[in-house]
């Protein structure tokens, strides 16, 4: 798996820069090193933020807090380590949609038919993301015993697709380009390597699709018992 230097080599490399860097932290004192240990953590979480990447997806049950607010219910500490949160959800939902099964008996309806799913609910509840007095980040929802879905931070990179990692070395020469190349040269290089990103972007997103099968069946309670 690429290293952080790897995927810096590598976006020098796009823009024609023959330099290798050995160390971004700390900066091995090259301008390229200095330039990406400035740009590198910008085009990491840039590109996390941009999609739910199923690597850097985790979940966790919010603690509660004491905090009185007249539009919401509850009040929870936001959790460590958190990039992007992309749903608060009820404790015991397993994904964004919840299941729920037909009664086997409904008077007037239909009689004595066995359980089926009869509806698939979307379950990620209302949220508000504010600041407490201290200036600790708290998430405001009605949901009680809330979990919350989020992107992780995540640097380690061995943890990383090789998709996301050609998608964010294209990313990172982007952000490179107008320091190291300067200038009209710089502008039209970072234009093309953003264009590059793209695509790759693209590919990275179909991949991470193609390995997700959430379908919720959806059937509606008066056919349940056809």
């Amino acid at each position: 798996m690429a290293s952080d230097i790897d995927i810096c080599n590598i976006a020098l490399a796009h823009l024609g820069d023959t330099a290798t860097v050995a160390s971004i932290n700390p900066p091995e004192g090259s301008a390229q090193s200095e330039h990406c240990a400035r740009f590198y953590p910008i085009a990491r979480d840039t590109l996390l933020e941009m999609h739910d990447w199923g690597f850097a997806t985790k979940r966790i049950a919010l603690s509660q807090l004491s905090y009185p607010w007249p539009q919401w219910e509850y009040a929870y500490a936001y959790p460590p380590n958190v990039l992007r949160i992309i749903a608060i959800l009820p404790s015991d939902s397993q994904d964004d949609y919840s299941t729920r099964f037909a009664p086997t008996h409904v008077p007037g309806y239909y009689q004595n038919v066995s359980p089926v799913i009869a509806a698939g609910r979307y379950v990620p509840q209302a949220y508000q993301i504010e600041s407490a007095p201290d200036g600790a980040r708290i998430i405001l929802t009605d949901q009680e015993q809330a979990t919350c879905r989020y992107t992780e931070a995540v640097t380690d990179t061995t943890k990383f697709p090789p998709l996301f990692v050609s998608t964010l070395t294209w990313q990172l020469a982007s952000m490179l380009a107008g320091p190291i190349l300067k200038g009209d040269q710089g502008a039209a290089e970072g234009k093309r390597c953003l264009q590059m990103m793209t695509v790759y972007l693209a590919q990275a997103r179909a991949s991470e699709a193609n390995q997700r099968n959430i379908k919720p069946e959806h059937i509606v309670a008066w056919m349940a018992g056809r």
